[in-house]
């Protein structure tokens, strides 16, 4: 383990060295098993003898003034020496190790002695038998009283077999074809191999070598800074690079290791030559490409049947040279043109009607394939029989494109030149692609106007024909079909009226446009209607209608708004699920938006749905809109957040009827092209006036009946409504004396006066009274019905606390003037 580490010990303690063990030592006791109070082994945890024993794991003691290394019996097992002649010297151990290790072990002897610290090395012995292994050594020193050194307590296995497989592995990677080079956490390199080498540098070794000294890798720009970046991270990086001088091209792959970086490189010159050669041969191909996506994006955008004779005109026919352009469709057996380009219309009326025999109309309707014909000589030669309507066509070539839709022949495109044109099997190609575009935009085309007609009455049954009028909200709102003339689409919103003058307030978007976004919509509404009237908080209506849309498939997604805001408290309690956030406009002008975190949309979500609250100034705006009002095609949903803030502000003072076109008009103007549906609904709060609403809190105990009665009494005497105190009286009553019997409290009752008369109990229970079918001989179970009897409606709604059972009575007609 050491050398002259233990003659600087012996300086150390100033005590003698004790050649060969002392002479009141014998073997015997030297190879007793040293006992320290820990010792080190190999999975880093203290262990016996006998499991050191077990495992092949020596242990030994060294006392650095006498030299004196007791070793047991798995130790001398390590060395090959004979337990009888061991004679305890440490110099016994130095002899063992191998010359050219012996230099930097005991280096790291005096290092670990004068630290006071740990010691590991791993080097090689030799032992007896002329053979060599290879030993793991670790040990921890230790001080006497005076804090001096004294003796050194460890732990040594043999580690052959992994160093045999690691040094196989590195000759592996030695003289593989591709360059690997390892580097540590202060960039020296610690493996290099041949192909490295010669890559790097003219040297053979570059073991321990500072890699930003290689001259080649200074002048290859940007690699220290990849290698750096690559080493501050934690995944691999791949990236090309032109060697300098050579030209050649080097694939690098930086993989960070715990100890530092691995780097691969790989040349990839001649990989490069085949995709430089294939981008060449893909250039015209790219071109012939990008002459079906052009006409495809016109075709998409195009609406009616002049719309796409005008996309065919002006994007296949310059290409190719040609002058002139018949597009027909067959409607009854008979063909009808629906746009042409440079023909007179005396031709075109020769070609409408039933389709003649013996031309090449009828072979291509007939046989479904594609016709070329290169001049009027060789129309003449297969079509004798309507050879005179060349003088009247003035055309010299013609390719006859049949238009078939899922196996449907349902038009004809025609495709002519002035003069003889020898089309080449790619042209041919290519124009028996387009004509497919075609067929499809041109059957599109022909179904859009029934569709319209069925759209346009689909829309106007799916969003409110007119939004209430509610005590606590005065609303207005828009609806913006996408695309031109498209009118259904998935955009709706509603205004729902709630108990206690509370008002719902909803917005939505089925992601997409159409007819089947529409009928999605009109189901998702539809629910929403009828969950609003369970009086559910907006979390949970989020959640029932995102099992509603995940049921529809999977490519189905809707945003959706759902505020509620209570006239009472001038509050905003909502939930959203991947919409945008509503922005308020205070009556002083300002504009804010609700805070914009929120859920994914309906479909993808994950219930539980956050809520948020906003505080709404009486007389202040709620302004909610689908991103389709702000995500245009020519600024981001936070740039036209921003202008809608200040259109809000500029237009405050106007009516909602007249702000609602003012900033659909200025955010979508007419002459825009409309991406998606778009829709916005305003609405002006009002809070319940504080005279109008009367609270109490009531007894835990069946006294809180007769006070409610009493409150009662009094608030509608004070607010003249003494038509009403009897039926009131009872319903409280009846109400009250439900909750102190099932329910528990806090209880609490208010009284609301608006356009009708609300009460409320209040109590800590969150069960749910039901109506039953009471026998005649009950004594009990009449009282919902009683009150259903005496109010116009009645129900319950959850709140924080537990839940509210609520009535409705129509208040009195005032006697006429």
């Amino acid at each position: 383990m050491m050398d002259g580490a233990a003659s600087t010990a012996a300086g150390q303690q100033g005590g003698p060295r004790v050649a060969g063990g002392g002479a009141a030592t014998s073997p015997q006791q030297l190879r007793q098993p040293p006992q320290p109070a820990q010792l080190l082994v190999p999975d880093g945890k203290n262990g016996s003898w006998e499991g050191y024993r077990a495992t092949g794991v020596g242990a030994w003691e060294w006392y650095m003034a006498s030299g004196l290394l007791c070793l047991d019996q798995p130790s001398m097992d390590l060395l090959g020496v004979d337990p009888d002649t061991y004679d305890g010297r440490i110099e016994t151990w130095i002899s063992h190790v191998h010359p050219d290790d012996i230099a930097w072990v005991t280096a790291e002897v005096d290092k670990a002695i004068s630290t006071r610290g740990a010691y590991q090395a791993e080097y090689r012995i030799c032992r007896p038998d002329g053979s060599n292994r290879w030993l793991l050594v670790r040990g921890q020193v230790e001080a006497d009283a005076d804090g001096n050194p004294f003796r050194m307590l460890g732990t040594a296995w043999d580690t052959t077999q992994a160093r045999t497989t690691d040094d196989g592995l590195r000759s592996a990677l030695r003289y593989m074809s591709d360059g690997f080079l390892s580097v540590d956490k202060d960039w020296r390199v610690l493996f290099a191999n041949a192909e490295a080498e010669r890559l790097l540098t003219s040297q053979h070794d570059l073991t321990g070598r500072l890699l930003w000294n290689l001259l080649v890798i200074r002048r290859v720009p940007g690699l220290e800074a990849r290698c750096r970046e690559a080493a501050d991270g934690t995944t691999p990086t791949s990236f090309d690079v032109q060697w300098p001088d050579t030209g050649r091209w080097y694939r690098f792959r930086l993989v960070p290791v715990p100890d530092g970086l691995a780097c691969y490189f790989t040349d990839v010159t001649a990989s490069r030559v085949r995709q430089a050669d294939q981008v060449a041969a893909e250039r015209t191909a790219a071109k012939r490409s990008a002459r079906i996506q052009d006409l495809a994006s016109a075709l998409a955008e195009a609406v009616t049947s002049l719309d796409i004779v005008a996309a065919v005109a002006d994007r296949v026919l310059p290409p190719f040279g040609a002058s002139g352009l018949i597009i027909q469709v067959i409607e009854d057996g008979r063909m009808r043109t629906v746009g042409a380009v440079g023909y007179s219309q005396a031709f075109l009326d020769l070609v409408n009607g039933p389709v003649p025999d013996l031309t090449p109309a009828a072979d291509v309707l007939a046989r479904r394939r594609p016709s070329f014909i290169s001049s009027a000589d060789e129309y003449k030669r297969r079509y004798p029989a309507t050879a005179d309507l060349l003088a009247i066509c003035g055309k010299q070539a013609w390719a006859y494109l049949p238009l078939v839709v899922s196996g449907r022949v349902v038009g004809l495109c025609v495709v002519s030149f002035d003069r003889p044109r020898l089309l080449t099997g790619a042209e041919r190609a290519l124009m028996t692609t387009l004509s497919g575009l075609v067929a499809q935009a041109l059957e599109r085309a022909r179904l859009f106007d029934a569709e319209h007609a069925r759209s346009q009455a689909l829309q106007r049954a799916l969003l409110p024909r007119q939004l209430p009028e509610l005590p606590a909200v005065t609303a207005a709102a828009r609806y913006l079909p996408a695309g031109r003339g498209m009118d259904v689409g998935g955009d709706w919103y509603d205004v729902i009226p709630l108990s206690a003058d509370r008002v719902a307030l909803v917005i939505g978007d089925v992601m997409g446009h159409g007819l089947p976004e529409a009928v999605i919509m009109g189901r998702v509404r539809t629910a929403l209607q009828t969950l609003s009237d369970l009086e559910l908080p907006p979390d949970e209506i989020l959640a029932h209608l995102n099992d509603l849309v995940s049921g529809l498939g999977d490519d189905s997604f809707v945003t959706c708004l759902y505020a509620i805001y209570d006239p009472t408290t001038s509050s905003c309690t909502m939930a959203r699920a991947g919409h945008p956030p509503p922005a308020v406009v205070c009556p002083d002008g300002t504009v804010h938006f609700a805070p914009a975190e929120g859920d994914p949309p309906l479909g993808v979500a994950g219930p539980p749905f956050e809520v948020s609250e906003l505080r709404v100034p009486d007389g202040a705006l709620l302004v909610l809109y689908t991103d389709g009002l702000v995500d245009s095609t020519s600024c981001d949903p936070a740039v036209g957040m921003d202008r809608m803030a200040g259109l809000l502000r500029g237009h405050q003072a106007e009516g909602l009827d007249q702000m609602c076109d003012s900033l659909t008009q200025a955010l979508l103007p007419d002459d825009q092209q409309r991406a998606d549906d778009a829709a916005l609904l305003v609405a002006r709060v009002r809070a319940t006036a504080p005279d109008a609403v009367a609270t109490w809190s009531l007894p835990e105990d069946p006294r809180a009946a007769g006070a409610a009665r009493r409150y009662v009494r009094d608030q509608l005497a004070s607010w003249r409504l003494e038509e009403l105190t009897m039926t009131t009286e009872l319903v409280v009553s009846e109400l009250v004396a439900n909750v102190v019997r099932h329910a528990r409290g806090p209880y609490r009752l208010r009284l609301l006066r608006s356009r009708s008369l609300v009460c409320e109990v209040f109590d800590g229970s969150l069960t749910t009274p039901r109506p039953r079918r009471a026998a005649w001989t009950d004594e009990g179970g009449r009282g919902l019905q009683l009150i259903a009897a005496l109010c116009d409606r009645w129900g319950t709604r959850n709140v924080a606390t537990g839940k509210v059972i609520w009535t409705e009575q129509s208040l009195p007609t005032p006697p006429s003037a």
